[in-house]
């Protein structure tokens, strides 16, 4: 039962959804006391009459670089793949 359970969650993604969410809470608080304090986020450009969030955009890829980069190691170091089995006589 433990196996099945195992391999479900890691067949659906539950392991990198859940440490996700945990990276969200714990990890990015610490993040922001670290990046450019001000209202970068908020920066935008204007071309003509259309205006562009630079600052959503470039917030929203650092927040997924480093969220999607901490699930990988957490997910790493949780899951290893069974090492290759010898190799049979013939």
């Amino acid at each position: 039962m433990i196996g099945e359970f195992k391999a479900f969650l890691l067949k659906h993604g539950v392991i990198a959804l859940a440490v996700a969410a945990i990276v969200a809470d714990l990890i990015m608080p610490i993040v922001g006391a670290f990046t450019p304090s001000g209202n970068w986020r908020t920066a935008t450009v204007s071309i003509g009459a259309v205006k562009l969030g630079l600052g959503d955009f470039l917030g929203a890829v650092l927040d997924f670089a480093i969220i999607a980069f901490v699930v990988f190691m957490i997910v790493k170091a949780l899951v290893r793949e069974a090492p290759p089995a010898p190799p049979t006589p013939a």
